[in-house]
């Protein structure tokens, strides 16, 4: 080992070539993050033993309507073998867990939703994660279920792993124009739609439609011999349903009510028009108190009108929230796809302009309508922001080691170059941790076709390595400056000894790491850290003893103030005037020029 370090540092072009692989294998570890070949994601998915489906059929949709859309939900999920049962809450959401608390369960209550959870067999005990089961039944359940109602949306929901947020994915649209919000919303939709790796895209507003109101004319009831009471009670009667009478049991203390409605092929209306419950009111008569049969649609005036969609309101201001779900991919990237689509695409309608501000977001646009002159903001949400707010924080912790290391450093070594080593002995462990998360990726597509990304874990783990690297970068100086000093050793015989005799606690040290990293290697949610500390281990480690030799030996610094080689000590003791050779550069200070000898 010394040998080897010896030629290495003792060589110009050596030298060179351990600091271009060095500089090369740093390059081509940071360029697989952008060409995608390291994925990056705030957490992995993580294996569970239930998932939920949320369903929203058309706002103006009835309970049976809704009920049809679960069934078949229902009956496509029974050929499912890990399936062991499912729940079906109509109406309604589906009892608080952790998914739920934070995606609205509590406050579903209308005939258009409704939630189905799904109980698996024991993650330990099945081959499929419940992550590759949902992204593989939910593009065929949409196809077969999707269509029988018409707007109807379909999400699954996992347990998730990382943060609580509404959607992986939220686009919030800020405005006061519903109108414009409403087109926009769309346009998003659609562009979220369009990008690869997006699915269950969901805009959380109420669809517009037409709905009619039934409005008794008093006095035609009045002429008619039938009293406005007994028209909105036999109205209600015979659409909606009410108890008419009770009855009692011995077995029960309270009185049971009997209900009363027609039954629904009656009650039923064939088309969504003025015209067709016109018919069906004409249908239906009343006795008056002079025994005639007096047809309703006769006293009963039809009135169409909008409806009226709930206005969701956030800081004071009318919005529009837009969410979608990532399909077995990074957050990251289908965020960057779409937001390009939708500068091109909205660009069109709208003058856009980033937002500037301090507690604004770096994705958030101001869209400028060009007709109108009213103004949007759209503004990014969701763990896509948890994810990117995390990783930035991550990296100024990382920035901020760095830094207060190097301070450390100076104030220990009174030197810059020194610390400079420690600082870039510690950075390039990056190298191993990048590579380590693509061949971790490539292995684990290999035998379960899903990716290893590079998560907030792994960072985790990669700021924790720097300082085992800073450690074995300042074994080896302290230990060849001492060799320097009190044995008077040449700087690169010493550097290579000092490289030598570390070497092996060096090596054990990331041994140790290694493999006490190897059962963390295989947890689902820390296993970013556990590989990072392993692949990271590996590049510190020879960084450490064939890098950092190449840095020590071109520093000036190793060589302490009083420092006088032995060969120049004894030349100038013989006063023996000679030439400076390649042997004593460096020492230059130790002499004095004398003017009558031009070689002094």
């Amino acid at each position: 080992m010394e040998k080897l370090v010896y030629k290495i540092i003792s060589s110009s072009f050596n030298k060179w070539l351990v600091t271009i692989i060095v500089i090369l294998s740093m390059a081509a570890a940071v360029m697989m993050l952008p060409s995608k070949m390291v994925l990056a994601r705030m957490l992995p998915g993580k294996s569970a033993n239930t998932f939920t489906i949320y369903v929203d059929t058309v706002t103006n949709a009835s309970i049976k309507e809704t009920q049809t859309v679960t069934s078949c939900i229902v009956n496509y999920l029974k050929n499912e073998k890990e399936i062991t049962d499912m729940e079906v809450y109509l109406g309604q959401g589906a009892p608080l867990d952790y998914a739920g608390l934070v995606k609205g369960s509590a406050l579903k209550r209308l005939k258009n939703q409704a939630e189905i959870v799904i109980n698996l067999t024991d993650k330990h005990e099945r081959d499929e994660a419940s992550f590759m089961m949902v992204h593989r039944i939910r593009p065929k359940l949409n196809k077969a279920c999707g269509e029988l109602q018409p707007n109807t949306s379909i999400r699954f929901t996992e347990m998730p792993s990382g943060p609580p947020t509404l959607a992986t994915i939220v686009i919030e649209l800020y405005g006061n124009s519903d109108a414009l919000l409403r087109k926009t919303s769309k346009k998003v939709a659609k562009v979220l739609a369009q990008t690869e790796g997006l699915v269950d895209i969901d805009i959380m507003q109420d669809d517009l439609y037409t709905k009619y109101n039934l409005v008794p004319d008093k006095e035609k009831i009045i002429l008619s011999g039938l009293g406005v009471d007994q028209v909105n009670q036999i109205i209600y009667l015979a659409f909606k349903g009410m108890p008419i009478a009770v009855k009692n049991t011995r077995n029960q203390q309270d009185q049971i009510p009997i209900f009363l409605r027609l039954d629904d092929e009656t009650r039923s209306i064939a088309f969504n028009s003025k015209d067709a419950l016109l018919t069906k009111l004409s249908s239906l008569k009343l006795m008056n108190n002079r025994g005639m049969m007096v047809s309703l649609s006769e006293i009963i005036t039809i009135e169409a009108t909008n409806s009226s969609p709930t206005i969701f309101r956030k800081n004071l201001k009318n919005m529009v929230t837009i969410t979608a779900e990532c399909d077995m991919v990074s957050q990251v990237y289908p965020l960057l796809e779409a937001r390009d689509k939708m500068l091109e695409i909205l660009s069109s309608d709208y003058n856009i302009s980033k937002v500037d501000g301090i507690n604004t977001y770096m994705f958030d646009l101001n869209l400028i309508d060009k007709d109108t002159n009213e103004t949007l903001l759209l503004r990014w949400d969701g763990e896509m922001k948890v994810s990117l707010d995390t990783f930035r924080d991550l990296g100024g912790a990382f920035i901020a080691a760095l830094v207060l290391m190097f301070l450390l450093m100076v104030v220990y070594y009174k030197s810059f170059a020194l610390s400079g080593i420690v600082l870039i002995g510690s950075f390039l462990s990056i190298i191993g941790v990048i590579a380590g998360h693509w061949v971790t990726d490539k292995i684990q597509l290999y035998f379960t076709e899903t990716n290893f990304f590079l998560t907030a874990t792994s960072l985790i783990g990669f700021i924790s390595l720097m300082g085992i690297s800073a450690r074995s970068s300042l074994l080896l100086i302290d230990f060849a400056k001492s060799l320097i000093s009190e044995k008077k050793i040449e700087k690169n015989r010493a550097i290579a000894i000092a490289t030598a005799t570390r070497a092996k606690p060096i090596m054990l040290t990331a041994v140790a790491i290694i493999l006490g990293s190897l059962l963390l290697a295989t947890d689902p949610i820390f296993g970013g850290l556990g590989v990072a500390l392993i692949f990271g281990s590996m590049a510190a480690t020879l960084v450490s003893l064939f890098f950092i030799p190449v840095l020590m030996s071109n520093a000036r610094a190793m060589m302490p103030d009083d420092y006088i080689h032995p060969k120049i000590n004894e030349v100038v003791k013989e006063g023996v005037w000679c030439k400076l050779t390649d042997n004593f550069k460096g020492f230059f200070s130790y002499f004095s020029y004398d003017k009558d000898r031009d070689d002094s």
